[in-house]
């Protein structure tokens, strides 16, 4: 039976785990079909491409704009940079998020700078006009809440990509390349209590200002998000049955 593959990028593996869990609810998969390789410890395996219908990148703590980058982020980026570029060509699907989408828009050629950031929030997500024509966003409706918390952001859309969604902290929330890549600035993936409770690895490490930890998560935790799971869950769908069809 055919399978997706979440991929962590975090080198906080507990953390790591707890975005497998969400990813596998939004993604409404048994947990057999839901594989994990962490990317800061193992190399993406050579017969990935083979063995899943579809990748699925959660966030990290990495960004693209870091001046020094340790050997295991270069590795990191190196991989992901592989599945988006077979992506691209039509031969898997893959759905990058936070961190990833960087990666995907230096490889289209596009700019990643740090004038986009936002904290830790339930963000208010529009989707353009190609997005309401976009089989996973266009469900979704015009707007939607989605959590956000990252430090840099695509100036543009990249080369060759249809923006699907933005708004005004961040113009570039979400795109899609060719059929099969799609990439967002937001956490699709993560409940209001996954979210809240991931605040808890990174503290102290910007995307929040951590003597207003109870009442940024007190705000999480209030905040009503259901739209971004449903638009992994059909991208969840899309990839398993483009499989079962031998779409690759």
């Amino acid at each position: 039976m055919a399978s997706l593959l979440y991929l962590g990028v975090r080198p906080e593996l507990d953390a790591a785990t707890a975005e497998r869990a969400s990813f596998r609810i939004a993604l409404g998969v048994d947990d057999d079909r839901l594989d994990r390789v962490d990317l800061t410890t193992t190399r993406l395996p050579e017969d990935a491409f083979e063995r899943y219908a579809g990748f699925v990148i959660g966030g990290s703590p990495y960004n693209v704009t870091d001046v020094r980058k340790s050997e295991t982020q270069q590795r990191v980026e190196a991989d992901l940079e592989r599945i988006a570029a077979r992506a691209l060509d039509g031969g898997t699907t893959a759905f990058f998020t936070c961190f990833g989408i960087g990666v995907v828009t230096r490889l289209l050629g596009g700019a990643v700078t740090t004038d986009h950031p936002e904290e830790a929030a339930a963000a208010e997500i529009r989707t353009t006009a190609e997005g309401a024509d976009d089989p996973l966003f266009g469900p979704a409706g015009p707007v939607f809440q989605a959590f956000t918390a990252h430090k840099e952001g695509s100036v543009a859309v990249p080369p060759g990509a249809v923006l699907l969604a933005g708004n005004e902290a961040c113009p570039v929330q979400a795109y899609r390349a060719g059929a099969d890549l799609y990439a967002t600035q937001f956490h699709p993936e993560p409940s209001p209590r996954d979210f809240a409770d991931r605040m808890v690895f990174y503290r102290t490490t910007g995307y929040f200002d951590p003597e207003a930890f109870h009442t940024v998560q007190e705000a999480i935790l209030a905040s009503v998000v259901s739209e971004p799971a449903r638009i992994l869950h059909r991208f969840g769908e899309r990839a398993l049955a483009r499989h079962s069809a031998g779409g690759r």
